[in-house]
C-alpha cells in the first residue's frame, strides 16, 4: 500500500474497514480498558466502584444537602433526581471522554503512522469503544440502583441503543476531525476541554428542558446532547416511547457528520507523517 495514494473515503469503504478491523478494535480497546487500571490494587473493578460512588454522592448532595426536586409534577423520592442527573452525567461524559482524548491520538500514536499497514481510521473508533465500555458500566450500575430503588425496571430500557446510536456516530465523525486537526493544530485540545465543560451546563443534565423559558428551549435543541438526553430519560426513567421522527432526523444529520468526518480523515492523513 502506497501511503501517497488517495485514500478510499466512500461509505462503503468505511463500513468494510470497520467490519475488516473488528479484531483489531476489540483487541485495542480492550488493552486499553485494562491499560487504564494497570498497576492499581483493584484494577477493572474500578470502572465498577468509580460511577457507583458518583451515584452515591449525586444521591446525597441533590437529594439531601440541596434536597432538589426535578419538576415532574408528583412526589419525588430522594433518589429520583440523581437518577435524572446520571442518566444525563452517562451522555455527557460519552461525548466529552471520546472527544477530549481525539485531538491527541495521533500525536500519541506516531509509532502507528509509521506503519504503512496500519488502519488509522479505526483509532478514534477505539476511543469511542473504550468511552461506551464505562458507559455501560456506568448504567449498569444506573440500572441496580433503579431496581434496588423501585423494584423493577421501566421496560422501555430496551430502546436505549436506539436511542443512544446516532450519538455514537455524530461523536465518531467528530472525533475523526479533532483527531486529523490535533495533527496540525496542536493547541486544539484546549478550547474542546473548554467546550466540552460548556456543554456539560448548556445540556439538559441538571435541570429539565422545561425548566427554561419558551424562547430558549428550541435554542437549546441545537445542542447535539440535548435531544438524546432527553430520551434517554424517557426510555430509562419515565417508560414512555422514543421521539422516533426527533431521532430519525437527529440520525440523518449524525450519519451525514460521521461519513464528512471520515472524508476529512482520510483526505488528511498522508500528511500525519510529515507533521509527526
Amino acid at each position: 500500500m502506497n501511503p501517497h495514494e488517495p485514500q478510499p473515503v466512500s461509505l462503503k469503504s468505511l463500513i468494510v474497514s470497520l467490519v475488516r478491523n473488528r479484531q483489531l478494535i476489540l483487541q485495542m480497546t480492550t488493552r486499553e480498558v485494562i491499560g487504564r487500571y494497570k498497576g492499581s490494587i483493584m484494577g477493572v473493578m474500578w470502572s465498577f466502584f468509580n460511577p457507583m460512588l458518583l451515584l452515591a454522592v449525586y444521591t446525597f448532595v441533590f437529594s439531601v444537602v440541596f434536597k432538589a426536586r426535578w419538576g415532574l409534577g408528583q412526589p419525588e423520592n430522594q433518589f429520583q433526581y440523581a437518577m435524572l442527573l446520571f442518566v444525563g452525567m452517562i451522555a455527557h461524559g460519552l461525548m466529552a471522554e471520546t472527544l477530549s482524548r481525539a485531538p491527541l491520538l495521533m500525536i500519541q500514536n506516531v509509532s502507528y503512522i509509521k506503519k504503512i499497514v496500519f488502519p488509522l481510521e479505526i483509532l478514534p473508533v477505539v476511543s469511542l469503544c473504550t468511552a461506551l465500555f464505562h458507559a455501560f458500566i456506568s448504567l449498569v450500575v444506573l440500572m441496580l440502583a433503579m431496581l434496588i430503588i423501585n423494584g423493577s425496571w421501566q421496560w422501555t430500557f430496551m430502546l436505549l441503543p436506539a436511542v443512544l446510536f446516532p450519538l455514537l456516530m455524530l461523536i465518531l465523525g467528530l472525533g475523526w476531525i479533532l483527531a486529523s486537526l490535533g495533527v496540525f493544530l496542536r493547541d486544539i485540545a484546549q478550547p474542546i476541554s473548554l467546550i466540552i465543560t460548556l456543554l456539560l451546563f448548556a445540556s439538559p443534565v441538571f435541570y429539565p428542558l422545561t425548566a427554561l423559558p419558551d424562547y430558549i428551549q428550541p435554542w437549546l435543541m441545537f445542542n447535539p446532547l440535548t435531544l438524546i438526553i432527553e430520551q434517554a430519560r424517557a426510555v430509562l426513567i419515565f417508560g414512555l416511547m422514543p421521539d422516533w421522527k426527533s431521532l430519525a432526523i437527529y440520525s440523518a444529520v449524525a450519519a451525514t457528520m460521521m461519513w464528512l468526518g471520515y472524508v476529512w480523515f482520510q483526505k488528511t492523513r498522508k500528511g500525519f507523517a510529515n507533521v509527526l
